[in-house]
């Protein structure tokens, strides 16, 4: 997988909701009902993640959700970034 470039990254931005670059990554932030509703979504992330062969890194406090994607391997944001977070972002449309 090819590191995108900084004016990739940006420009692939406009294509998903609410997700920003910085520190070498993709990152944003789920606020749900309460810790039910984000584990929940976490768990259906996790199978597409996992389906995926990308995961995310990502922190969960009460209904607050933290992801960041970015790929270790090529050192910084792919396009595999990218699929993920339209797929999450997907997810979470469907709630």
């Amino acid at each position: 997988m090819i590191k995108l470039s900084v004016s990739e990254i940006q420009h692939r931005l406009k294509d998903i909701n609410e997700w920003e670059y910085h520190d070498n990554a993709i990152h944003t932030t789920f606020e749900f009902n309460d810790f039910k509703d984000a584990f929940s979504v976490m768990t259906r992330i996790a199978f597409e993640a996992e389906a995926q062969h990308h995961h995310p890194d990502w922190s969960n406090v009460y209904n607050k959700l933290h992801i960041s994607l970015s790929t270790h391997d090529a050192g910084g944001v792919t396009e595999n970034d990218f699929k993920l977070a339209k797929t999450i972002d997907d997810i979470i449309e469907g709630e």
